[in-house]
């Protein structure tokens, strides 16, 4: 037997060892309450989920709990499978987790449920997934519906033809985003969807370029985000179509923000991802520490929390709360809006 000093020790080189071996993030929250995980598909490189990461920051610290995240540092779904394996045998009160590959995810999740911890799955996935997965909720934006909504603004403008850049075609949510453009227009969303088969700047680049060159009718670029809108506008503008070209793109950047204020960049659309961190947090720390599972009741009092309201407000977000689920958008940003949102883009939006 070991003492309860030798226990710990041995507790904390362990998780030790298990980050150096998986290269993982540390926790990023420490409080003294209840104890939860996220697990993300991101790669170390992907900043985009720096606004998650300071989310649930943010969340640990108003709901008094403690919340560590954990990634592939390469991106590897069989990577981040083994890490939500490890979250549930670890045995948190609840554990976070985007549903960036159903057929990959499904087993290990299940595992979470099994155990009968507590499971919120967020941005990526649907919620026909989610549900099948018996999660509490899935908190993320409805990727059709955003596809199409962005479309429509796009058609209402004349555009009647497009490409999708899709960087990220494992990924069934973004086809969606696609398909919802593609319907908004009346097109064939396959015939106009361009796989970069990955997040090479170069390559998609290339892709772009070329598709455009055999595709000289095509009237729109729309990119998925971050990895893929910069070196689509870098095509676009070698091929002196900067500013004539009809350009949207999802997610913000420091780039993305440049372009709708110099014009190149119609709009983008926000998917708010400061609540798909922080409201996954909230409410599992709600239905913890208040003993509920009446969501109705749960939402009632994150409404209710002066601490969340404060943190709506200063960033300017707002959720949409549906019976079981919550959208975290979308949200258009444009020239009229953009200098409130990039104040805090990268950060909280």
């Amino acid at each position: 037997m070991y003492s309860n000093k030798s226990k710990g020790l041995l507790k904390c080189l362990a998780i030790a060892a298990l980050g150096t071996t998986l290269g993982l993030s540390a926790g990023v929250s420490h409080a003294a309450g209840e104890k939860f995980v996220m697990v993300s598909h991101a790669p170390d490189a992907d900043s985009w989920w720096n606004t998650i990461k300071n989310s649930i920051k943010q969340a640990g610290e108003d709901f008094n709990v403690t919340v560590d995240y954990r990634n592939p540092p390469n991106g590897d779904l069989a990577d981040m499978a083994r890490l939500i394996e490890q979250a549930a045998a670890r045995n948190y009160d609840g554990v976070i987790a985007d549903i960036a590959d159903f057929s990959v995810l499904q087993k290990p999740l299940g595992t979470v449920v099994a155990k009968k911890i507590m499971l919120v799955t967020m941005n990526s996935g649907t919620l026909a997934q989610s549900e099948q997965l018996k999660a509490i909720m899935h908190v993320g934006q409805p990727e059709y519906e955003a596809g199409l909504g962005a479309g429509k603004r796009a058609k209402e403008a004349g555009i009647k033809s497009f490409v999708c850049v899709n960087h990220y075609a494992t990924n069934a949510s973004s086809f969606e985003r696609c398909r919802g453009f593609a319907d908004a227009l009346g097109v064939d969303f396959k015939s106009s969807t361009l796989d970069t088969n990955g997040v090479d700047p170069g390559v998609i680049e290339s892709k772009v370029s070329a598709y455009l060159r055999s595709n000289p009718k095509t009237q729109a670029v729309l990119a998925l985000g971050p990895d893929s809108a910069p070196p689509a506008m870098r095509a676009v503008e070698k091929m002196g179509l900067k500013g004539k070209m009809y350009f949207a793109s999802f997610d913000l950047s420091d780039e993305i923000a440049k372009g709708i204020k110099d014009g190149s960049i119609q709009f983008a659309i926000d998917q708010q991802p400061y609540l798909q961190g922080y409201i996954p947090v909230a409410v599992m720390a709600i239905m913890k520490q208040q003993k509920i599972t009446d969501l109705a009741k749960v939402k009632e009092i994150l409404i209710a929390n002066p601490k969340y309201q404060a943190r709506l407000a200063e960033y300017g977000l707002t959720p949409i709360y549906g019976p079981r689920h919550i959208s975290s958008g979308p949200g258009f940003v444009t020239k009229d809006n953009i200098a409130k949102v990039e104040k805090y883009a990268g950060q909280f939006r």
